[in-house]
């Protein structure tokens, strides 16, 4: 490898180094909104804090509204890492799949066990956070709703599928890249190993040369 070639692979290799050492960031994924019935169901809810340097709680409320409601109805709250089922429908259903052991949450996600035709209807999500300055305290808050359907068994979508495909050709695109790309390189030093070769065998014959030549001047001097 060329010290022209070591200095371009230095850069990425520091990058790739830091970017190990990073922490994940949060995004603001949207929740998924068809469920089977019978089985678990993840209703997801992240709200990124803006002032990551700014020290926070914040408490998440979550209500629920059937499909043949007009109003909301308080459906789990979650503050001080302790939770609070306050719908009856849902006693013994609900986990908390949010943030783990701090207080300044940013994902706000619950999880629903044995999903049942019942579930069906309109989710809120909300998330009063307190931010902490030196003088004061703000409040913010954020909302998210996920209209939920319920399905007897999961449907793939036409969207999914060529989701699928158009990863499968991206693979194997790579690999042929790839082996392009090895091939290539092995030809172009396999090249320049013969040409070394060659270099070395037309100055070692040039030396011989010059010996024999030597040689001969002197036996014509004796």
């Amino acid at each position: 490898m060329s010290a022209v070639q070591e200095l371009l692979l230095l850069p990425l290799a520091l990058l790739a180094l830091q970017a190990s050492l990073c922490r994940g960031a949060c995004v603001e994924v949207d929740s998924n909104t068809e469920a089977v019935v019978n089985e678990g169901f993840k209703l997801g809810c992240i709200s990124c804090k803006k002032r990551g340097e700014v020290p926070a709680t914040a408490t998440v409320d979550w209500y629920f509204m059937a499909s043949d409601e007009t109003f909301y109805s308080p459906l789990y709250s979650y503050e001080n890492r302790r939770a609070d089922v306050t719908d009856s429908r849902f006693d013994d259903r609900l986990a908390w799949n949010g943030s783990k052991n701090t207080d300044d949450l940013q994902d706000g996600s619950i999880y629903i066990l044995n999903v049942t035709f019942n579930d069906i209807g309109t989710y809120k999500c909300i998330f009063t956070r307190t931010l902490k300055y030196s003088n004061y305290e703000f409040q913010t808050y954020t909302n998210k709703t996920i209209v939920m359907k319920v399905v007897p068994k999961l449907t793939r979508g036409l969207a999914s599928i060529l989701s699928e495909v158009m990863m499968y050709v991206t693979i194997i695109g790579l690999q042929v890249w790839l082996a392009i790309e090895m091939i290539y390189c092995y030809r172009k030093i396999s090249a320049a190993g013969e040409e070394a070769l060659r270099e070395s065998a037309a100055e070692y014959l040039a030396i011989a040369s010059e010996s024999k030549d030597n040689c001969a001047g002197v036996q014509v001097a004796e």
